[in-house]
Parts: structure tokens; sequence; C-alpha cells
């Protein structure tokens, strides 16, 4: 009796022969088999990708951000976050990383290195936004990252912006809630809600994490952490209550064995991010 072979239906891209399921390779070529016409990517609108940065950073007691202000239409004249197109040759982190050394001069620092350099700042991605007129030039998606660090210098302009500065976020957030996205005084494309999403971000993380160590610099006294709490929540914070939670949580700060009269007052403890990365139990942000 002549061997049968049987074959049983399958799910697409599987074939069933002999009870044995064998995932099939995807080829083009079986689509010019069945007829299908290959991919032609002319069929599709173009668009363009770009990194928009929130960096942000606690300069004299208030949380502060990077803007820019363009010197080339669309938006000419008006403030703006710091960004720019992805290249050929780049993946969206090479890109923000990049972006964030040409505007301030920091360099994207690796959370599981050790050191942090000088310059090192926290990169993290953020969200990524394409509503399909946000950029009246073309279909442009941003991807979008936060980067946080010390108290920085004066920042310098480049690529298409004249001039850069360093301005309070609720300065910012409250002139586009007052003056509405087309004003001459709002921030440039839907960069207002980027930089609200950049700081609720910040905000939310270091009630758990020790994010907010990214804005201290490398050896820190308890006192200066507090502030940088306050800075990005924008409140008061007692002393004593939040020495005692930072401290509680095992390897959240170590000490250094040096003290600083930096703050005036007596000598004050100073201490280093220690490997703990969660606050156990976290500092819930006050109700304002």
């Amino acid at each position: 009796m002549p061997d049968t072979e049987t074959r049983t239906p399958s799910r697409q891209g599987e074939d069933v022969e002999g009870g044995e399921h064998e995932r099939r390779v995807y080829r083009q070529e079986d689509d010019y088999d069945r007829g299908m016409p290959p991919y032609d990517p002319s069929a599709f609108p173009p668009f363009a990708v770009t990194v928009d940065l929130v960096v942000l950073t606690v300069r004299s007691h208030a949380l502060c951000t990077l803007v820019v202000r363009r010197g080339e239409e669309p938006f000419q004249g008006r403030w703006a976050l710091p960004g720019g197109f992805v290249r050929d040759d780049e993946d969206l982190g090479a890109a923000a990383a990049r972006e964030l050394a040409e505007e301030t001069g920091l360099c994207a620092h690796d959370p599981s290195a050790a050191p942090v350099p000088d310059n090192g700042a926290h990169l993290e991605q953020l969200a990524t936004y394409g509503a399909p007129k946000r950029d009246p030039r073309m279909r442009v998606v941003s991807v979008a990252h936060l980067a946080l660090a010390p108290d920085l210098p004066a920042p310098r302009p480049g690529g298409d912006a004249n001039s850069a500065r360093w301005a309070p976020v609720e300065e910012l957030l409250d002139q586009a809630r007052a003056a509405g996205p087309d004003s001459p005084d709002a921030l440039a494309f839907d960069h207002a809600q980027i930089l609200s999403d950049g700081v609720e971000r910040a905000r939310s993380k270091i009630e758990y994490s020790s994010l907010a160590t990214a804005f201290c610099p490398p050896e820190f006294t308890v006192g200066e952490l507090r502030r940088v709490y306050e800075a990005v929540w924008g409140v008061s914070l007692d002393p004593r209550n939040f020495h005692r939670k930072v401290t509680g949580t095992p390897g959240f700060l170590v000490p250094t064995g040096g003290t600083t009269t930096r703050q005036g007052g007596r000598p004050a403890q100073l201490f280093r991010a220690g490997g703990a990365t969660l606050l156990n139990p976290p500092m819930l942000r006050p109700e304002v």
C-alpha cells in the first residue's frame, strides 16, 4: 500500500505535517507566488523622527528646564525644548545622548555604572508624540527623553537656536495654560505638553526611587537632598521626618565619612547615593 501524506489545517504561518508543527519563515517571494504586490515604500507617506529633551535641574531652589529660542521657522522666535532629528545611523538613545551633549556638555550616565562622572546626567525615554499636525513642515514623530542633572552652568545655544536659558518650569507651564498653544508666548510645537509630562514623571518617580539624587552632586547632605524634593514638588518638608525616611532604607544613602559647612552652621554629614534604587516605604508627595 503506497504511503499517503496527510496535511491538517493550520494557523497562518504554520504547516502541520504528521501531527508536528513546523513554523514557516516569511519570504517576500511567497507574496509573489500568491499574486500579492511587493512592498512599495513610496505607497506610504514619509515622516521624520526627532528627539526632544526635557532637561531638568534645580537652580536657586527652583525646578528649572532648558529652553532654546528658535532661530528658524517654524515658530521662529518662540521658546522650545532642545532637540533635533534622528540621523540615519543613530538609534533613539544615541540621538538623545548626542543632543544632550551638544546642548549642555553632559554625557548620559549609565545607572549601572559607577562612579558617576562629573558631567554625567540621568537620561531616560519619556514618551512618544505623533499628532499628525504637531509640526507644520511634515509628519514628525518625536520620542521625548527626560534628563536630570545637578545645578548646571549657563547653557549654550546650538543648531537652529539663537539663544538658550534655564527657565522655572512653573513659569513656562503657567504661561502655556494662560496664553494657549497658539500664543507667541507659549512653547513651540507641543512642547508644553512634553514638558508637563516630563515634570510629572520626575515628581512621581522621586516618591519611590533614588531619582532625586540625580539632581545632587556626587557627595551631598541630607539637607541638600531635601531641598531637591522641595523644589521638584513645590512644597516644604519637615527636616526631621525627611531625614528619618531617607536614612531609614538600608543602602539608599551611604555616608562618605566627610562633612561640609557649605550650607553654613554646624558641619553636616556628607552622603552619596547607595546601591538601593527603591525608597521603602515610599515618600508620598504631600497634597498641595
